[in-house]
């Protein structure tokens, strides 16, 4: 499966094919930010600005060329005279064009207008989200704004919510690993947690694991932030601060529900935790994610909370850790003999160099130069055995759990990441630059 950003590309090839004959659609730019200089216009004034006016196009614009290159999140950025805008493409930022720094405001107070944001507060950061059709498809984006020096500062982050679901063996999964999780997917109750970085693909490997136990004997209930798949047969609730609706009580209503399934999107805090925890222990099958670099990391992260280490022990059943990482463009892949340091890499995941040596993209114009096309996936499984559950009792060292559970099998980050390397499907710098290896081997 190719991964794009938060979640996945529904239609990769397509999508290559035409990011440079559309590249021009931010062609128009220049001319609609000399309109809107001649019209000397506050950035106030946008909020009662009609669809026709120049900032109110060239925000559109930029939304609709981020969709069209595959961008995960647009940056805008003001330095002083001029506003850069930057799109993050298979997990990593690219310039696309330079604005004036006169237009930086106005553009900024559009895009809260969208997002029905405080365009008068500068100063403090605000969060909010827009809903769009662009180009025939529906378009979630959340945005973020913050105060820097050079002014305020947006994020805005694309959820496509026409790309597809995918299936365990899409995900990008040897097949024997998919098997073993699988398997776990079908345990009665417990918890299976998903842990890794923002934008690491949690959510897709959350919602093809759901799709694996999806049956109409089941009730799935889901709470979100925000709900990224629309899916027909499971019952979807989004979070909605205002309306008191959090991750926590959320959950606490959904238990209430007669759920056989639950997936929480994220355990952001002790309550909301520790009511997944006890979800687990009385009967339910529960999904979650957890913000950490590993699998090891992930069960320290819920002791960090304040869950009891009994507790954690009792209701995890199994975590498993991922990374996105670009894989080869296979317009521009070219064999190359490793230099040292490549080989010493591999040698340390016990990976030797094929006959023939290593793949890499030498950048074309179907990849922008890069010498990647897309994303996959690199996966992590740590079932929670008897050993492993001791150890969490013990509040033992992060390394002690690792070291356990690879004497049990578990393949690491680091070994998979160089499985691709060793499979031309991904090179060594960009493992090293995806996966966090120092004092980790």
């Amino acid at each position: 499966m190719k991964h794009r950003g938060r979640g996945t590309a529904p239609l990769a090839q397509q999508a290559a094919d035409n990011q440079y004959p559309e590249q021009n659609a931010l062609a128009g730019v220049a001319e609609r930010v000399k309109a809107f200089q001649a019209r000397h216009l506050t950035p106030d004034d946008v909020a009662v600005e009609n669809e026709d006016a120049p900032v109110v196009q060239v925000v559109q614009l930029i939304i609709t060329q981020g969709l069209r290159d595959r961008a995960s999140d647009i940056h805008i950025e003001p330095h002083d005279d001029r506003v850069r805008v930057r799109y993050r493409v298979d997990g990593a930022l690219r310039d696309k064009i330079e604005l004036p720094g006169a237009i930086g405001p106005a553009v900024v107070s559009r895009i809260k207008v969208l997002a029905d944001l405080n365009i008068i507060e500068r100063r403090r950061s605000q969060d909010g989200q827009i809903r769009m059709r662009i180009e025939e498809r529906d378009v979630d984006i959340r945005v973020s704004t913050t105060a820097v020096v050079g002014g305020e500062k947006a994020v805005l982050r694309l959820l496509d919510k026409s790309r597809p679901l995918f299936r365990l063996e899409q995900l990008g999964m040897p097949p024997d690993l998919a098997e073993r999780y699988s398997t776990l997917l079908r345990t009665p109750y417990g918890m299976v947690i998903c842990a890794g970085p923002t934008g690491s693909g949690k959510t897709t490997t959350l919602y093809g694991s759901l799709s694996e136990i999806d049956t109409p004997e089941r009730n799935i209930m889901t709470i979100e932030d925000p709900v990224e798949y629309s899916y027909a047969s499971i019952n979807q609730i989004q979070i909605n601060e205002a309306a008191g609706i959090t991750f926590a009580t959320g959950l606490k209503s959904i238990l209430r529900q007669d759920p056989d399934v639950i997936l929480v999107g994220e355990m952001r805090d002790a309550e909301t935790a520790r009511i997944a925890v006890q979800s687990a222990l009385t009967g339910h099958f529960v999904l979650s994610s957890v913000h950490a670099t590993d699998t090891a990391t992930a069960l320290h992260r819920l002791l960090d909370m304040g869950i009891e280490t009994f507790l954690v022990a009792s209701s995890v059943s199994a975590v498993i850790s991922q990374r996105l990482i670009r894989r080869i463009c296979l317009n521009c892949r070219s064999y190359y003999e490793p230099p040292p340091p490549e080989v010493a890499f591999l040698r340390t995941t016990g990976v030797a160099v094929p006959l023939g040596g290593l793949v890499r993209g030498v950048g074309c114009e179907q990849c922008a130069g890069t010498g990647y096309l897309e994303r996959t996936g690199v996966y992590e499984l740590m079932p929670v055995t008897d050993a492993i559950r001791e150890l969490v009792v013990e509040r033992a060292p992060l390394a002690e759990i690792r070291k356990t559970a690879c004497y049990e099998g578990m393949r690491t980050l680091q070994e998979e990441g160089a499985r691709l390397v060793q499979a031309g499907v991904t090179t060594v710098a960009e493992v090293v630059r995806s996966i966090y290896t120092v004092g980790m081997q």
